[in-house]
């Protein structure tokens, strides 16, 4: 009989009541004392400086970690890490919770190190992986190594130029969206009638019907099935994928103190994830592997799934890649189709040149070649200014993966290399980085202030290398960047051959201030409720 079973023959209620006390007060001395008293040995013996400090005023950096929590519950993520940098006086800098040291940094020579320049040192480490798993796996987003490296060499070939330039998966849905729009919200159901001219300037919260957009779309495109949203107004996969994302983001933020996040709904989330996804690697792996060789993606119904089986028939390998992609796939996109669209609506100026721009090179009515998109530089424009001021995914980490420095950060001046022992994540901030005032020219007559709206300013100016990264960089750059330029680009003009005016009804929502909802990807907190009316037809 083993050590474990003898144990549990011989202990009494009462003993495990005063032992599990004990060894959680253990567990707590070691994290919280023994482990940073010996990590400030190792970083005393390291070349390098610290970087300044973060005050705490709770043990274990409680108000920090319950700062960071409500911040990003009451949509204040922004000035919430500005304030960080700016209590540090510097754009870089660290602090302990629960006894583990993180450093956090918004400086571009920082993150091009982390992504880039030493690329080797740094990843998604192992406790990523371990908080990450019950979401998204063994994917591309939650592994290293060869891991990472062989489900980048998968997914690839999805995402060469004559898969994004295959413009009719977009195309499909913009009727749909087209009815729904001028219904006021999602249809309910696909055959539902619908007076196009009533719709007129009915408000509408357009962020809502992108995201149901982008997911039928990713998911015609990843699985062959369109799933109907935009024709069902209660969609279970959807609204499950939205809970599992926001408990994703507390658990994230919660760091070490994670296991006391409620994980309820994030389980039912993901019951309801598994179900529907499974259903379609099944029916796909039925196919045989001369089946699957027989297919092409000139094949009507050739989809991602189908090239991803032809070289796994592994169903976990299936079932990660096809999360994460569909992921990238539907929030990026419609993030970015929602902040360009609210600030359109602030900026009439700027949806006039981008409307004269699209009228010119396509007409009122011809769908858009991939060349056409790739030809309207204000429509480029618009799209850049849209991911300066609103990154997709603007708060993210990486570990050490062996003990490294940052370029700089650290010192009294923060000149000086910032010492990083092995396993300490490193936060980084593209959203407070690409907002840095100091990294732009003075506001002109040709520049605006980089706070505000402005797709000329990309006439005149280009930033410089790292302090513009929407898609990250490196070698971990965003492998479906394209694929999603291409599809906003191609919604952006079908929506605006058809419409010439929107009502701005945001202003009485959030008073000019809009809330940005930080949990994985960057979405408006509010949505955005506007009203369009269409071109006249004379």
């Amino acid at each position: 009989m083993g050590l474990v079973e003898t144990l549990v023959e011989h202990v009494s209620v009462k003993s495990v009541l005063v032992l599990v006390p004990g060894l959680l007060l253990a567990y707590m001395l070691v994290a919280v004392v023994a482990r940073p008293m010996w990590q400030e040995v190792r970083l005393a013996r390291m070349p390098g400086a610290r970087a300044s400090r973060i005050k705490s005023t709770l043990p274990l950096g409680l108000d920090f970690v319950y700062g960071s929590i409500v911040a990003s519950m009451k949509y204040q993520n922004l000035p919430f890490w500005r304030k960080l940098f700016s209590d540090a006086q510097s754009d870089t800098a660290e602090c302990r919770i629960a006894g583990r040291r993180i450093v956090f940094t918004s400086d571009p020579e920082n993150i091009k190190a982390i992504l880039a320049t030493q690329f080797n040192d740094y990843g998604k480490g192992e406790p990523f992986h371990r908080e990450w798993k019950a979401f998204l796996g063994d994917s591309i987003f939650t592994t290293d190594g060869s891991l990472w490296h062989n489900s980048r060499q998968l997914i690839r070939p999805q995402f060469i130029k004559d898969r994004v330039s295959d413009l009719h998966v977009f195309e499909s849905h913009m009727q749909t969206l087209f009815r729904a729009i001028a219904n006021g919200g999602a249809l309910n159901g696909a055959d539902q009638p619908v007076d196009m001219e009533a719709g007129n300037g009915r408000q509408v919260d357009i962020s809502d019907l992108f995201f149901r957009y982008t997911l039928d779309s990713a998911t015609d495109f990843l699985l062959g099935y369109d799933i109907k949203s935009l024709s069902t107004p209660r969609q279970e996969f959807a609204e499950a994928f939205a809970e599992v994302q926001r408990v994703q983001s507390i658990i994230t933020r919660a760091g070490p103190l994670n296991v006391f996040v409620p994980r309820k709904t994030f389980r039912a989330g993901m019951k309801v994830i598994d179900s529907f996804i499974n259903q379609y690697i099944e029916r796909t792996l039925r196919l045989s592997p001369d089946e699957l060789a027989g297919k092409t993606k000139s094949d009507a119904g050739y989809t991602f799934l189908h090239s991803l089986a032809g070289f796994t028939r592994d169903r976990k390998i299936l079932h990660d890649q096809l999360i994460a992609v569909l992921l990238a796939g539907r929030d990026t996109t419609a993030c970015t189709l929602s902040w360009t669209v609210y600030e359109l609506a602030r900026h009439p100026e700027a949806l006039e040149k981008l409307r004269a721009e699209i009228l010119s090179v396509v007409g009122p009515t011809r769908a858009p070649t991939y060349d056409d998109l790739k030809s309207m530089k204000y429509l480029q424009n618009v799209m850049n200014e849209t991911l300066r001021l609103y990154p997709v995914v603007p708060f993210n980490v990486r570990l050490a993966l062996k003990d490294t420095t940052l370029p700089r950060g650290g010192g009294p001046a923060g000149t000086q290399p910032v010492k990083v022992l092995k396993d300490t994540p490193i936060a980084y901030s593209t959203l407070t980085m690409q907002r840095r005032a100091d990294l732009y020219p003075p506001a002109s007559a040709t520049f605006a202030d980089p706070e505000v709206f402005s797709p000329d300013r990309w006439f005149h100016w280009q930033p410089r290398p790292w302090q513009y990264i929407p898609f990250n960089g490196g070698p971990r750059i965003c492998i479906g960047q394209q694929f999603a330029l291409t599809e906003m680009g191609y919604v952006l003009t079908r929506l605006f051959q058809r419409f010439e005016r929107i009502d701005n009804y945001m202003a009485e929502v959030d008073g000019g201030e809009p809330k940005l909802r930080a949990e994985i990807v960057l979405q408006p907190g509010d949505g955005v409720r506007v009203g369009l009316w269409e071109a006249s037809k004379a």
